[in-house]
């Protein structure tokens, strides 16, 4: 009976999951077309992407304090509400306004619900939280890979984008009905000890480990998307059709499945998750270079979305490894997607800026390879080189 309840629960993380990216993957395949229609200059359309990582900045930490107060279970529920409404509305977009409108929504929704799976997790399957985040990170990037790869598509054949975006809203459909059956209606209301639960909960600011590992965090958003919302374009400006260059992002998330799944098997053969964060930022700077140099994109894409299927879940699993419950874990990963979301989100803008100023792609590339630089110097200061130091770390309280 539990592992059935146990195996619910795990579909329910999946379909949850989906809706975790295509309200942000799928503007970048239509960029162009939606700058077009509405007049928008290149620093306004990487808001599309700004807010709702900016979003996931803001609202973490309260995203936390709710799971607490109301179950991390029910706050998820409605997150997805969020998310689907925020989706939805974009079919009556007819102004940049109501765009961004509709990016805070759904960057609200994402916000809300990323740090506490990583708590959904720790609480049901902690003996298993490697297993699980990659099976969740699986479902993120296939989220992103499906909506980037088939919203041009969409678009072409129904000839609007309004209609290709707003489309992902059925994502958030779905899983409402999931999430409530496999999820809410089985969990018991447990009667807490406010004090302690609000402890658990509390974000560690004070921590410098936490610090460390959020900076991490940081970087590595910064660079997801950033690539994400900017690869078509530079690959589009480098001479290649708007179809090819749109494929690419779809290589660039969808060669980060395999990786996920993989991730498992790799840490149980050597688990130093120092290592795998050092090979996934070495494996993102030859991406970059080769990008730099004119090196055939999708070829260089593969190196990008390696290194990110590797970055992203082990990011997520460090709060998880400092922690002991399912309230803490929430707090450290809310604080590290908290703070790291909001320096994350600065990565598109920057980039658009930077294309706005110089009219070229070379610059905005110098300053990704200088963010994974940097990101690979706080590597070797957050992480313990050792298992035994790991251990060690958990024992660090806020």
């Amino acid at each position: 009976m539990k592992n059935t309840k146990n195996i619910l629960m795990m579909i329910a993380l999946f379909i949850v999951s989906l809706n975790l990216r295509p309200a942000i993957a799928s503007i970048a395949p239509l960029l162009e077309t939606i700058r077009n229609d509405l007049g928008m200059s290149a620093s306004v359309a990487s808001l599309l992407t700004t807010i709702p990582v900016f979003c996931m900045g803001i609202f973490s930490p309260i995203a936390a304090k709710l799971g607490v107060r109301f179950g991390m279970e029910s706050v998820i529920g409605w997150a997805l509400v969020l998310i689907g409404i925020g989706t939805f509305l974009r079919l009556f977009t007819n102004t940049s306004t109501i765009l961004l409108v509709t990016a805070f929504l759904a960057g609200v929704g994402i916000a809300a619900t990323g740090p506490l799976l990583s708590g959904f997790i720790k609480k049901y399957f902690s003996e298993n939280a490697p297993t699980l985040i990659a099976f969740q990170t699986v479902a993120i990037t296939f989220g992103a890979s499906l909506s980037a790869g088939v919203t041009a598509p969409i678009e072409h054949g129904i000839a609007s984008w309004k209609g290709a975006l707003s489309i992902w809203a059925i994502l958030a459909l779905v899983a409402l009905p999931v999430w409530w059956f496999f999820v809410l209606r089985n969990v018991k209301k447990e009667k807490k000890d406010t004090a302690v639960s609000a402890k658990r909960g509390k974000l560690p600011w004070g921590n410098k480990k936490a610090w460390l590992l959020t900076m991490s965090f940081a970087l590595m958003s910064m660079m997801f998307y950033t690539l994400t919302a900017w690869v078509p374009p530079i690959v589009h400006n480098m001479g290649y059709s708007q179809v090819y260059a749109g494929n690419t992002l779809t290589v660039l998330t969808a060669v980060q499945i395999p990786l996920s799944l993989l991730l498992p098997v790799l840490l149980k053969w050597q688990p130093s998750r120092l290592l795998w964060l050092v090979t996934g930022s070495v494996l993102e700077l030859v991406g970059l270079f080769m990008i730099f140099f004119g090196v055939e994109p999708w070829v260089a894409v593969i190196f990008l979305g390696i290194g990110a299927g590797i970055l992203f879940p082990l990011n997520m699993i460090l709060p998880i490894d400092m922690t002991t419950t399912g309230e803490e874990a929430a707090g450290w990963s809310a604080m590290t997607q908290s703070a790291g979301y909001m320096i994350g989100a600065s990565g598109p803008l920057i980039l658009g800026r930077i294309f706005d100023t110089t009219g070229s792609f070379h610059y905005a590339i110098i300053f990704m390879i200088a963010v994974v630089s940097i990101m690979m110097v706080i590597q070797f200061m957050a992480v313990p080189r050792k298992e035994k130091q790991l251990e060690e770390a958990v024992s660090v309280k806020a």
